[in-house]
């Protein structure tokens, strides 16, 4: 049997198809047309996995644009399938940092389900928007960013939370001469800062994961592990555990209702949806 999680987030849609272990998976920018998005990345995975859309015994969809995915039998809250994939990933893991494109959030789990969770979903300071904005700003691309920070001397302190202002603030200091790298090291402790202030109200504990795009940037893993005082833990993708909890999701509802002898129940529309990937 294979199973489909897809999580479409506010600047990334990831899918992922899997039995016992991933066969395809596939990671791309987010655009307007939801719906058109869904269908175009499900066949690009359908397609690496070598099987047809009717093979797929069951598909999930979560995230920011979950709700426009035509062809999933179920959707499912970000929330709830961070918990499942960082849990398959890492089982000793009880807090999970998420930080994407529009919001960060802070989940406590416990057996692969949610305990608590806390977010940030009201300003764009403490996400990768953010960085996306500064790294405009001093005209250099998110990876770099990362990296420079690291050979910092002496971090700048970045006061404003406020994305405009805080652009206004860097632009300010490199027209005084202060060093990029130490910027960038003050800009990466001012998120993690944030982050963590709004994570700790959940009261952090051991191990803890982090995932979302940001996790990519090296300069942000070292300034949110300089602020817990421990290591994160960090998977291979650390975009993709949304979608594969998704999936997990999906099968372990697949399995229950046939151990139990009951009929699978499928999304309405996804014989509808079938259409789309003849």
């Amino acid at each position: 049997m294979y199973f489909a999680g897809i999580d479409i987030g506010s600047t990334m849609t990831k899918i992922v198809i899997m039995d016992d272990e991933i066969n395809a998976q596939v990671i791309g920018p987010t655009g307007a047309e939801h719906r058109h998005l869904a269908n175009k990345v499900m066949e690009e995975a359908l397609s690496k996995a070598g099987i047809a859309f009717d093979e797929l015994t069951y598909v999930v969809a979560t995230g920011y644009g979950r709700i426009n995915v035509p062809f999933a039998d179920k959707q499912i809250t970000e929330i709830t399938c961070h918990a499942k994939g960082v849990s398959s990933i890492f089982p000793s893991a009880r807090t999970v940092i998420d930080i994407g494109g529009q919001d960060a959030k802070g989940i406590k789990i416990a057996g692969g389900k949610v305990v608590n969770f806390v977010m940030n979903d009201k300003c764009a300071a403490g996400t990768g928007r953010f960085l996306e904005v500064i790294a405009d700003a001093l005209g250099l691309k998110l990876k770099e960013m990362g990296e420079l920070s690291l050979h910092s001397k002496e971090k700048v302190r970045i006061s404003s939370t406020c994305t405009i202002f805080a652009e206004q603030e860097v632009v300010s200091k490199i027209a005084d001469g202060v060093p990029i790298e130490d910027i960038l090291a003050g800009l990466h402790e001012a998120i993690a800062s944030r982050v963590f202030h709004m994570a700790e109200k959940m009261k952090i504990e051991k191990d803890v994961a982090m995932t979302g795009g940001v996790a990519k940037n090296v300069g942000m893993v070292k300034a949110l592990e300089d602020q817990l005082g421990f290591p994160v833990l960090i998977a291979r993708e650390p975009l993709l555990t949304g979608a594969i909890g998704a999936a997990i999701l999906g099968k372990e509802l697949v399995i229950k209702a046939l151990e139990k002898g009951e009929a699978i129940e499928k999304g309405a529309r996804l014989l509808e949806a079938a259409s789309f990937f003849k």
